[in-house]
This record gives structure tokens, C-alpha cells and sequence, in this order.
């Protein structure tokens, strides 16, 4: 495996720029001139007003088609404290063949290897067509003034990428083990019941609401909401918050509040999942409430060419033939896929969002590797390229 110091440099870098969301703290600054020295087009695109404003980057590199776009975001979680941190968050410290800091997987040490992989491609190899990085400065936010009006503009401008490969981390243990395809849905609900408070010791002069919320949770907690299908998993639900506000022991509350989230396959849609559990509460009856926050529908890249492309870069570069796989939380592929086909491949996620979260150099070059193989095979014009 060939070493690539400058990816491991590029990404230190990266991770000294504080970009919590929504910060942009230098980082695009960063890649721009990294990316306008290879003799890529930078276009800075800043969206929203005062303290929503987000930065965003589309730079790209040739003419006309097919358009190949790596597309991921510079904006990180915040640290936590810091004391809990064996080097400083914002250090870049590379200390016995890891590199730490937030971001390092999540995602900015895959977005060096973008670079560099497209640095090395169009040096050696690339002839037609255009290679595209789409960043921003907000996945890790409300994703509302990032990627998605990028794509608007994008394709307002007749620059919308044929295909996309999203460098979020995915994988379990070891590069190579999994490329997610397509992502669930995510429906979040808060549910309010009300009551009537009273003394513990006199129930029947109360209206105590924790009972009925309890029954009305009863499908989130133990219905086993679908099988999954050919390309997902069953779907899951969770209850995260159940809150009454009462401090006492020895009174009942006037109201209870729960929150769930349900991750959801293309069996279903949030219209069909809010009417279900609609009808539910009902059922239970009473003086309920709910309040629901849709923020992705499911969507699945179907198996075949660009998979079959993908799936043989990896293998090329790591001997493992990754898994296709729909698990996990959201990412902005959520609204690429509206746009073109979508493949997420990166780091191994097992340190994200973790105090401490680092990546093995090693794994950047191999990450590396794998995109240099991907863009050499989707650029090519002999048939063959895409065989596993």
C-alpha cells in the first residue's frame, strides 16, 4: 500500500479549523486553495441569514460528462471538554500511526483523501468529463442552508453531477467492510398527554395522563413494525424522553411529554407512519397532542453498474468485497438521491462523535486508494473497469 503523507498532512489541517457547526473556522478557506492549485473552479455559496448563515463549496475540475462528485461536509460536533481529550480536539496530532481530533472520521479525513486521490487522478489519467467536490458546512446541523440549495443551484446552473459517492465513515471494522446504498427513514414524534393533577394518595379525584401515554407508546415500544424488505432491515423505533415536569413524589402530573423516533423502510412513508399511530392514540383516547418532525424519507441506490464499479474499486484496493447495506442514521445523501445515483464509503465509524475520535493514517491511504481506483474506473471507457 502506497503511503500518502500530503493526505495525512491535508487532513491534520482540516481538523485545526474549529468548523463546529455552524462555523466555517477556516476549513473551506483551506480546501479552496487546495483545490484552485489543482485547477479546480471554486464557487463559495453561503446560504441563510446572520446566525443560520452556512458556507458551502462546489469546486470542479474539466468539461461536460459524465460528472463524478464527491460530496460531504467539513462541519464537525462539538468536542465536548476538552480535559477528557488526550490532545487537544482542534490538534491534528498524529501520535503512533493515528491522527486525533474531531473530524478525523467524521468526515474530514475522508474529504482529504478526496483531494488527494483527485490531485494523483488528474495528474496521471484524467482525459474528459468533470470531477466535482460538493462540502458544506452543515450535516451535522439542521441541513438546512447546506447541501440542499447547493443542489438547487447546481442543477439551475446545468452542473448537476451524474453520480455521487458521499464520504461518510461506514465502515464496522476495517476499510472495505461496507458501502451504504441507500438510507432509512427518520420520523420523530412528541407526544403530549394531559391530565389532571392530584394527591397520590387519592387517584380517583386526579386524571393522572402517564397511563394513557403509556398505552399510546405501546406500538413504539414492543410492535415489531415491519419485516424489512430486499434492500432494508426491519424498521425500528425508539421512545428517548418521557417528562412530566413533577417534582413531588406524592402528587400526579397534569401532563406528560414523550418523544420517540422511528427509523422506518420503504415499506412505509411518514404520512402512513403519523396516520397509524394517529389512529393509536385515539384508540387510548383522551386529551393527547402530538407534535411530529419528518426529516428523511428512506431511498435506496438499486444494485447494478455504479455498485458493481464501487464494489470492484474496493475490492481492488482492500482484497474484501464490501457489503451493501441501508443501516445506520441520515446523512445528506438523503437529498442527493433526488438528484442522481449515491454511494457512501469512508472511515471506520467506530470513534465518531467520541471524545478521542482518531483515524489509523494507514486507513487514510487505503481510503485514498480506494477513491483513485473509483474515479479511474468510472472515467474509463472500457467495459471491463466496472467488473468485480
Amino acid at each position: 500500500m502506497t503511503s500518502h503523507p500530503l493526505v495525512h498532512d491535508l487532513a491534520a489541517r482540516l481538523i485545526r479549523c474549529p468548523s463546529v457547526t455552524p462555523a466555517e473556522a477556516g476549513a473551506l478557506d483551506l480546501l479552496e486553495a487546495e483545490l484552485s492549485a489543482i485547477g479546480f473552479a471554486c464557487h463559495r455559496m453561503p446560504f441563510g441569514d446572520n446566525a443560520d448563515r452556512i458556507d458551502n463549496l462546489f469546486a470542479v475540475y474539466g468539461e461536460g460528462h459524465p460528472h463524478f462528485c464527491f460530496a460531504g461536509h467539513t462541519d464537525v460536533v462539538p468536542a465536548g471538554e476538552t480535559k477528557d481529550w488526550r490532545h487537544d480536539p482542534f490538534g491534528g496530532v498524529i501520535e503512533d500511526g493515528q491522527l486525533f481530533g474531531r473530524g478525523a472520521v467524521d468526515m474530514k479525513g475522508a474529504i482529504a483523501a478526496f483531494v488527494i486521490a483527485a490531485k494523483d487522478y488528474i495528474a496521471g489519467h484524467h482525459r474528459q468529463g468533470r470531477i466535482s467536490l460538493l462540502i458544506t458546512g452543515d450535516e451535522e446541523g439542521d441541513a438546512i442552508n447546506g447541501t440542499k440549495p447547493v443542489l438547487d443551484w447546481l442543477a439551475a446552473e446545468n452542473l448537476m453531477p451524474d453520480a455521487f459517492l458521499v464520504g461518510e465513515p461506514t465502515n464496522p471494522e476495517a476499510i472495505g467492510d461496507m458501502i451504504k446504498h441507500g438510507r432509512r427513514g427518520s420520523l420523530s414524534g412528541e407526544l403530549t398527554v394531559k391530565g389532571r393533577q392530584g394527591h397520590a394518595a387519592y387517584p380517583h379525584r386526579a386524571d393522572n395522563p402517564l397511563p394513557r401515554l403509556m398505552a399510546m407508546l405501546e406500538p413504539i415500544a414492543h410492535v415489531e413494525i415491519d419485516q424489512g424488505n430486499e434492500h432494508f432491515e426491519p424498521s425500528t423505533a425508539a421512545i428517548t424522553s418521557i417528562d412530566t415536569g413533577n417534582p413531588a413524589r406524592n402528587v400526579t402530573p397534569q401532563q406528560a411529554v414523550a418523544k420517540f423516533n422511528i427509523r422506518y423502510s420503504s415499506d412505509h412513508s411518514a404520512k402512513s407512519l403519523k396516520t397509524w399511530l394517529t389512529q393509536h392514540f385515539d384508540s387510548v383516547g383522551g386529551d393527547w397532542s402530538a407534535e411530529w418532525f419528518a426529516s428523511a424519507d428512506p431511498f435506496v441506490t438499486a444494485p447494478g453498474q455504479f455498485t458493481d464499479l464501487m464494489v470492484s474499486a474496493i475490492t481492488e484496493a482492500t482484497g474484501r468485497t464490501p457489503a451493501l447495506s441501508t443501516s445506520g442514521g441520515t446523512s445528506d445523501a438523503r437529498f442527493i438521491s433526488a438528484f442522481g445515483e449515491v454511494v457512501e464509503f469512508g472511515l471506520i465509524g467506530q470513534t465518531m462523535h467520541q471524545v478521542d475520535e482518531h483515524t489509523n493514517i494507514n486507513d487514510l491511504d487505503l481510503l485514498t486508494q480506494v477513491y483513485g481506483h473509483m474515479l479511474r474506473r468510472y472515467f474509463s471507457q472500457d467495459s471491463a473497469a466496472v467488473e468485480a
